[in-house]
């Protein structure tokens, strides 16, 4: 099975975008769930192929209508909780459709 392709976004792709991917990492891994996560730059995250992006409040507007994929916001970076709660229903639900294909 191809495993996911996960972005986190942030302006530059090296600060907070690096924090949520980390966050992203530590509830995929309690879940027991193998995916590929990246933090990147919101001037970037245009021309990369994923299945999901998380990113702040403030940077959904230049990134939703960019990318094919759904765009996941994440108020509080340092959550496991608020990222699970979010987004484990997405993933499992990707994870379903790539297993289909």
């Amino acid at each position: 099975m191809q495993r996911l392709e996960i972005i986190s976004v942030c302006g530059f792709g090296i600060g907070s975008s690096l924090i949520l991917k980390m966050t992203i990492d530590d509830m995929l891994k309690s879940e027991g769930i193998e995916a590929n996560t990246y933090p990147q730059d919101v001037t970037s995250v245009g021309g990369i192929k994923a299945d999901l992006i998380f990113t702040s409040n403030e940077l959904y507007d230049q990134i939703v209508e960019r990318v094919e994929a759904p765009v996941i916001v994440i108020d509080n970076f340092l959550s496991t909780e608020e990222v699970k709660e979010k987004s484990l229903s997405k993933i499992l639900k990707l994870m379903e459709e790539n297993q289909q294909k």
